[in-house]
């Protein structure tokens, strides 16, 4: 079983290992985080998250909120993943009490790049920042992370990075005033990329 990546499964995880710990005392004593640690960080990251949704202006600052949060319920979770799998030493019975499941033989498996980026929309800007939102690939592999470009329209110049996301959205701060900019999005994974999402542009 593989610790997940995405934001929900993340977060679904841990919820299953703060029952399994609280359901299973006898089987997992004295965990590195007890399940009140994690309610404690889930309910943090919660009220970060809700902050990030309202608070599209200040976006910068929830996000980093809203990601340290996360990590710090990831950490949590891969102590503690690591803590069972020891003290059960690796039994799948008791590892499925909190939502996790004994080390499986590596298998070789073939991964594809994501499809295209869906839907990609300017939904908010500001003097110097934009707000994009996109709707994620219907096919292709599972996706690791979305990478955001740009480009001045004027002379078609070259595409340019300019920000990387784990969700279908993000803010894009210090952006050049005065000037008509495209952007895009790509989704990637380790197996490569495939064409870029449709074209947005916009005139801070």
């Amino acid at each position: 079983m593989r610790f997940p990546y995405r934001e929900p499964d993340i977060l679904r995880l841990a919820h299953d290992i703060a029952a399994g710990l609280a359901a299973h005392p006898d089987v997992f004593p004295s965990p590195p985080h007890s399940p009140e640690d994690f309610q404690q960080a889930l309910a943090a990251h919660d009220a970060n998250r809700e902050a990030h949704i309202v608070a599209h202006a200040t976006a910068a600052r929830s996000t980093v909120a809203k990601g340290a949060s996360l990590a710090t319920v990831e950490a949590m979770s891969t102590s503690t993943i690591r803590f069972a799998e020891n003290i059960t030493r690796g039994d799948d019975g008791k590892l499925q009490l909190i939502g996790w499941g004994g080390r499986r033989a590596r298998t070789l498996t073939v991964v594809e790049p994501p499809a295209q980026v869906r839907t990609l929309e300017l939904v908010r800007e500001g003097k110097d920042w934009v707000f994009l939102d996109w709707k994620e690939p219907l096919e292709g592999g599972e996706i690791a992370a979305y990478r955001v470009q740009r480009r001045k329209r004027e002379g078609g110049g070259d595409w340019v990075d300019v920000g990387m996301s784990v969700e279908s959205e993000v803010t894009l701060n210090g952006q050049e005033a005065g000037v008509e900019c495209e952007y895009r999005v790509i989704a990637v994974n380790k197996a490569g990329e495939r064409p870029p999402s449709n074209i947005v542009r916009a005139v801070l």
